[in-house]
């Protein structure tokens, strides 16, 4: 305790003149002081583990999946029922369960192809706002297995993900509309008497879902809670301390075109997620789609990674259970850029400065990395490009190289070596390199190109 008291600032002579009683008191009060101030840290940083917290900011890029018992109508996700007729809602409670069959679904694809994708964890739809379970559950009726299908959906994927090492994850949202309508209550995700923490019986519901999902399902690692998280947030970490909680426990900004919402302008100290849909919708949407690029949402991820954050991509499965194939390619098309470049992106933090213009970086926990990203376009092959980094400087054991590449070979001429150079410079770190792999037949691969340099020098006079 005298360390303790010593280096709270009391000095060794005045506490002379102090009784022993009164020392150890005054130590005593001290030292519960320290302590509450820890505590009372500690509740307002409480739930997500830090080091959990890490370890899911290294995975990087997750795989989202919205599906449920209206994909077979094409609408959006649950939504339709605000304000819907009575007659729309008795058919869609009654009837939409009764069609729902997806004879086609097969989560052992779905996994085989999220793997080679990139993907580090998945985000499943246990329940969406409808109330619909796609989980076996003791507190509805209204689950998959009442359906023609009549199996636990949500068991087959979390065991065909988990074998092939994703991370599990759920989204549940505790909006749920069935109950409601059971209840008598209006339908909404706004009114005071539509809301869990004003709904005793609908928040007793829930969190008797909740113990379901996190009691049978094995070890989940990570938790969506798409609406009210007090009362399941807690009841989930007392189940599972080192789960990780993003929506409710952190910002998940939705990135879609039906959402004002965008990424962060700067990078960020806390650990956060980026939501985002392929086209215009979460859920399937068979006509009047309009899907992103591939390039987009590969410089999507690159950006949110430079600024701390993870990106959670999603799919829309068809109601027979197989996936839009403008998605599956979409995914493979990720998932090459991945496997060329994804140690740019797993297991990476910012670096000093999260962009230079069109040259994004993101730096490496495992080495002494850096890697700038380059997504200006129409980077052709077999030509040469310079650049210069102005955050950067090479140290006396720097090396540069061109991510996926030898850098001693163009195929076809064999005259030229693509050698990577470069040097520093009273602007920055001057690095020529060229591009010499061939990804597609035509070599017009459209998307980003990474240097990796390593043992770099930070120049902190740059902004950020």
């Amino acid at each position: 305790m005298g360390y303790l008291v010593t280096n709270m600032g009391l000095k060794s002579d005045k506490m002379a003149n102090i009784s022993l009683l009164a020392r150890l008191l005054l130590a005593g009060a001290l030292c519960f002081c320290f302590l509450s101030g820890l505590s009372a840290q500690h509740e307002t940083t409480a739930g997500n583990n830090p080091e959990r917290l890490e370890w899911f900011n290294s995975l990087g890029y997750g795989l989202f999946i919205h599906w449920s018992v209206d994909s077979q109508i094409g609408t959006v996700i649950s939504h339709s029922l605000v304000g819907a007729s009575d007659q729309y809602q008795s058919k869609f409670f009654t009837e939409l369960p009764d069609t729902f069959n997806p004879e086609e679904f097969d989560a052992r694809e779905w996994a085989r192809m999220a793997k080679v994708a990139g993907v580090n964890y998945v985000v499943f739809t246990t329940k969406h706002h409808s109330g619909f379970c796609m989980f076996d559950t003791e507190t509805t009726d209204f689950n998959f297995m009442n359906t023609p299908y009549g199996r636990d959906v949500t068991r087959e994927v979390v065991e065909a993900f988990r074998d092939q090492g994703i991370a599990i994850g759920f989204y549940f949202s505790p909006d749920d509309f069935h109950f409601l309508h059971e209840q008598g209550t209006m339908i909404s995700r706004r009114r005071p008497e539509a809301l869990p923490s004003n709904n005793p019986e609908l928040m007793e519901h829930n969190k008797q879902q909740i113990r379901e999902l996190f009691t049978n399902y094995g070890t989940i690692d990570i938790l969506f809670i798409d609406g009210e998280p007090d009362g399941l947030r807690e009841l989930a970490w007392s189940i599972n301390p080192d789960l990780v909680i993003t929506r409710g426990a952190m910002e998940t900004p939705e990135i879609a075109p039906s959402t004002t919402q965008g990424l962060p302008g700067n990078l960020l100290s806390d650990v956060w997620e980026a939501c985002y849909t392929m086209g215009t919708s979460w859920q399937y949407k068979p006509t009047n789609e309009q899907y992103r690029s591939g390039t987009d949402l590969i410089e999507n991820l690159i950006e949110s990674r430079a600024k701390n954050g993870n990106m959670l991509l999603n799919i829309g499965p068809k109601p027979n259970g197989s996936i839009p194939g403008e998605q599956e390619a979409t995914l493979r098309e990720i998932g090459t850029w991945l496997f060329i470049n994804g140690e740019s992106i797993y297991g990476v933090e910012p670096w000093v400065i999260s962009n230079e213009d069109n040259i994004w970086f993101t730096r490496s926990k495992q080495e002494d990395a850096v890697y700038a990203i380059i997504t200006e376009p129409n980077w052709e092959w077999g030509t040469r490009k310079t650049v210069i980094l102005e955050s950067v400087r090479a140290s006396g054991s720097t090396t540069v190289s061109v991510l996926g590449q030898n850098d001693k070979v163009l195929e076809y001429v064999p005259e030229t070596i693509p050698e990577t150079k470069w040097e520093n410079t009273n602007r920055g770190l001057m690095i020529t390199a060229w591009r010499a792999q061939r990804i597609y037949n035509d070599r017009t691969w459209p998307n980003p190109v990474v240097l990796k340099i390593t043992n770099p020098v930070p120049d902190r006079s740059v902004n950020k």
